[in-house]
Formats: C-alpha cells, structure tokens, sequence
C-alpha cells in the first residue's frame, strides 16, 4: 500500500513539472487553434539579428506563421523595446517561399532600433 502512495506521489509531482518545462503549458497561447513550439536563436553579442522556428507547421502553417510572428515581436521587445523587425524571412514572405524543413519554418529577422 505504502507502495502505490509513493508512486501516485511521484507520479503528480512529475506531471506537475511538465507545465513549467512546458510540456502541458495551458496558458501558451493559441494560433489558428494549435499550440506551436518556439525557439528563438541569436548571438549574445548581437541580439538584434535572430532566427526563430517554429514546429509543428502540418496542424496549420496559418498559425505557424502567427506563432513565428508572435515570437519573434517578444523577442524583440524583450531586448530593444520595440516590436518593429524588418525581416529577411518572416510573416509577409509568401508562404510558398517560406523555408521548411521537415516539419519547421524558419524566420530570420532583425529588432529595429527605437
């Protein structure tokens, strides 16, 4: 008995800590009806140019592009506060054109200084 109280404890606490590494984050906001995984990339030196994926791009490459788009402004307003980016490859390519590879597009950007 002691037993399964142990692993029903554990098994909680596990769960539990997926929503702050992000495994079952119920707040993550919502594009096109999906949850997208983020990441952004840039040199410490230079945070102004960056690159941004985005996973998942089959549940909707509609809200991959919203996601990819909504990264990249936190990006930018976390480190410049400003929202403006002129882009190398963002959410006014055609989507066409947009890079995918496998199941991730790639966003290449830089902050606009204010």
């Amino acid at each position: 008995m002691m037993t399964r109280v142990i692993c029903i404890l554990a098994l909680a606490a596990t769960v539990g800590g997926c929503e702050r590494v992000g495994v079952f984050n119920r707040n993550a906001p919502v594009f096109d009806g999906e949850r997208f995984r983020t990441k952004v990339s840039s040199d410490r030196k230079n945070r102004q140019e960056f690159a941004v994926t985005v996973s998942t791009v089959s549940k909707s490459m509609k809200g991959a592009i919203a996601a990819g788009e909504y990264k990249s402004v936190q990006h930018c307003i976390q480190y410049f506060g400003t929202s403006e980016i002129d882009w190398t490859v963002g959410p006014d390519t055609d989507p066409q054109a947009l890079p995918v590879t496998g199941d991730t597009i790639t966003f290449r950007g830089r902050c606009r200084d204010v």
